[in-house]
């Protein structure tokens, strides 16, 4: 093989070896912000149902109402 080509193959092969490791490292961070992204839209849901019965009041059943002050 001529001497250019050889170099040319080389600098292909490292950039390849180069691309590969930068897609398995994007694979990796997404795979973990996915796994944050389940957790924090967990966090949320839970968040927003609490706020739900905080916004509704306490539920009380009747018999637990003080009865009025004329009794």
């Amino acid at each position: 093989m001529d001497d250019s080509i050889e170099r040319r193959m080389t600098e292909l092969e490292s950039r390849l070896a180069h691309h590969e490791r930068m897609a398995e490292e994007l694979s990796s961070v997404m795979f973990e912000q996915g796994q944050i992204i389940d957790r924090l839209t967990a966090q949320v849901r839970r968040l927003r149902e609490r706020v739900a019965e905080l916004e509704a009041g306490p539920q009380r059943a009747p018999q637990d109402e003080a009865p009025p002050p004329h009794y």
